[in-house]
């Protein structure tokens, strides 16, 4: 499988699709360079960056971002982890596959915790979620119908293409 240029997409890009681009970047460094950004970013929320640690991923670096700052980027998959950028995805250029693999929301199902061990759970079920879905990424975007060539873009960083 050549490698594919995919941009992870959610609504606030803070907890989801960061941890959905973590997972890409440790589970499929040769096969996915991965992106995320959102409809309306939140910042990184702190319990996706301590659950993310716990299973040995680090995505304290990462940046919450509008999808706007990735403009000019050829994607070969774009896949909306929420419903509300599914329903609200812009338009992307060229040939791009349009996945959805809504999640749950861990912030919205944590309000309720009686403490925060509690509200971690949450966090930590959506994140194995997530990570079982990219695990099987490689395979759902060749199954799928998509272009027939990589992107040479996606291997530079978003900073120099900013």
């Amino acid at each position: 499988m050549k490698k594919r240029c995919v941009l992870f997409l959610c609504t606030g890009n803070s907890c989801r699709s960061q941890m959905a681009e973590g997972w890409a970047r440790a589970l499929h460094p040769e096969q996915i360079d991965a992106f995320s950004a959102g409809i309306a970013p939140a910042g990184i929320d702190v319990r996706a960056v301590q659950v993310m640690a716990e299973a040995g991923i680090d995505i304290s670096r990462q940046q919450s971002k509008h999808v706007e700052t990735l403009r000019g980027m050829t994607f070969d998959a774009v896949i909306t982890v929420c419903g509300h950028a599914n329903e609200s995805c812009p338009v992307f250029p060229g040939r791009v596959q349009r996945l959805h693999a809504g999640f749950e929301d861990p912030p919205r199902l944590s309000l309720g915790a009686d403490s925060e061990e509690e509200a971690l759970r949450h966090y930590r079920k959506v994140r194995d979620e997530i990570r079982r879905y990219v695990q099987a990424l490689p395979e759902i975007l060749e199954e799928s119908s998509g272009p027939g060539e990589g992107n040479a873009s996606c291997s530079e960083s978003i900073d120099e293409r900013n």
